[in-house]
């Protein structure tokens, strides 16, 4: 949310409802501090990292909408830890005078951030690729990244956890916007991430446009049919050459998780992320993995 200073009034107000309803956030306030001893003290962002033979690309963790670099990932990026992982996480697409809650700057911007941070990443650990593990946004926004910026050359595997591809209807409440003069405006003044992530958008059409992949790089997408933001929900699905889609229900029947625990908390998404980095002794996932 914007500084109490920054609001436009009422239309400001009405606009930032619809965005709450489009956009879950994902995220628990976390101050710089915790944040860099959160990570450290539990063994990621760790720049002296250096990769296995057993696991010799980095994996570097991309958050979701209103997420951080932390508290998106304080299941996950230990998960991958106790697994023999280097793991990264950065933020991207902050906003002025907004703190803690990020992904709200344009995505194209916001691509670029990535980019900048893999090579960082790369530099410190000496590797010629890395792994992208994202949630939501966090899924979807490297793909122009891949796409557009030359980061195929530098990523081995892209596994997006409930990524908006395609952008969202949120069961058509998104084509509501044009009959209310002005917010669709405002949501691009405000938070361009959001307007952006409607399907339909410039964005949406510009980065599907000529195909949904690139070459020679692996594709995961780990769905849950209960998504209520992402919808309809095969519309995080990939076409490609390359392309795995997992609906969690199909492992797991008793799986009820949605769009921010799929991405934060579901052991059996994570089991299937572990799987897609590592595919030569990838293991069944089931309820119980």
């Amino acid at each position: 949310m914007l500084p109490r200073n920054k609001l436009p009034g009422r239309r400001w107000l009405r606009a930032a409802a619809v965005a709450a309803a489009l956009f879950t956030a994902t995220a628990l306030p976390a101050g710089a501090a915790h944040a860099e001893t959160a990570s450290a003290s539990s063994g990621w962002n760790d720049y002296s990292c250096k990769p296995s033979a057993a696991h010799p690309r980095p994996v570097v963790l991309v958050h979701g909408t209103f997420g951080n670099s932390v508290d998106n990932w304080l299941v996950l990026a230990p998960y991958l830890v106790k697994r023999g992982y280097c793991v990264f996480s950065l933020d991207y697409g902050q906003l002025p005078g907004v703190p803690l809650f990020n992904g709200l700057g344009p995505i194209a911007k916001s691509a670029g951030q990535l980019g900048a941070f893999v090579d960082k990443v790369r530099g410190a650990t000496g590797a010629a690729k890395v792994d992208l593990v994202g949630h939501s946004q966090g899924g979807m926004m490297p793909r122009y990244y891949l796409k557009f910026l030359g980061g195929a050359a530098e990523v081995n595997a892209l596994i997006g956890i409930a990524p908006d591809n395609h952008g969202t209807t949120l069961s058509g409440l998104t084509r509501l916007l044009p009959y209310f003069p002005g917010i669709g405006d405002l949501l691009t003044l405000a938070t361009p991430a959001l307007a952006d992530q409607v399907a339909g958008s410039d964005f949406i059409t510009r980065l599907n446009a000529g195909g949904d992949t690139v070459p020679g790089v692996h594709y995961t997408v780990i769905a849950t049919k209960y998504d209520e933001v992402v919808t309809p929900y095969r519309t995080q699905f990939l076409d490609g050459a390359d392309v795995r889609n997992v609906v969690v229900q199909d492992l797991c029947p008793a799986d009820l998780s949605e769009h921010v625990t799929i991405g934060t908390v579901d052991l059996v998404a994570y089991h299937e992320v572990a799987n897609a980095l590592d595919p030569a002794h990838a293991t069944r996932t089931d309820c119980f993995n």
